[in-house]
């Protein structure tokens, strides 16, 4: 199953200069700062497919939100990723890779490497991914926030990009949070988490 972030995207064509004047810049190179802005824990909101593939795969997501943690090291982001499908929770962690200069990431599944383009709104609270944005196809746009559901202000956000690439408000597939059920293991999670930072502090006032 395809991270909730990349939705089985398989590459990223070529960019060229043929977007309108009124399109974002879909090669912004990735800086700490964009990292840090996409720090934490996010909200899988909805996206448009145009790939049958890529499609069938988002349709599937009733909900889904992760949390990134970008090493700037290393130049990767430590994903932790808990998808609802089928009224069922699926947990996931994996490695993405960061590409600063043309803005990408990216993560190698099945023996391939997905890519997806990092946009970054006006909005901190926000981000959104493009996949193939010069192939009217194939292209998509996944959006994201950092609660549930996005305001409408958020929302309109979205569907500026969406139209500047060629997409349409009719292709969204939406998820929904009332058909979230990775609430009880996330919180799991957390006191698993809390209680080995307890261990290691206290190892560490021992010795």
């Amino acid at each position: 199953m395809a991270l909730p972030w990349a939705l089985a995207v398989l590459s990223l064509l070529p960019l060229l200069d043929a977007q309108s004047p009124a399109c974002p810049n879909f090669s912004v190179p990735i800086t700490n700062a964009s990292l840090d802005q996409i720090s934490g824990k996010w909200f899988y909101i909805g996206s448009a497919f145009r790939f049958p593939e890529y499609k069938k795969e988002a349709g599937k997501i009733q909900a889904a939100f992760f949390y990134f943690t970008p090493n700037h090291t290393e130049d990767t982001i430590l994903s932790r990723e808990y998808t609802t499908i089928g009224d069922q929770c699926l947990y996931n962690t994996s490695s993405v890779k960061v590409h600063r200069e043309n803005g990408t990431l990216s993560k190698s599944e099945n023996g391939r490497e997905h890519f997806v383009q990092l946009l970054l709104p006006k909005d901190p609270k926000t981000f959104m991914f493009a996949a193939f944005p010069e192939d009217k196809q194939n292209m998509g746009l996944s959006f994201y926030a950092d609660k549930p559901e996005a305001t409408p202000e958020q929302m309109e956000q979205f569907y500026v990009y969406l139209t500047c690439m060629g997409l349409d408000k009719s292709e969204v597939m939406y998820t929904d949070e009332k058909k979230n059920m990775c609430l009880p293991l996330e919180k799991q999670h957390d006191e698993e988490r809390k209680k080995e930072d307890e261990r290691s502090e206290t190892g560490t006032a021992l010795d």
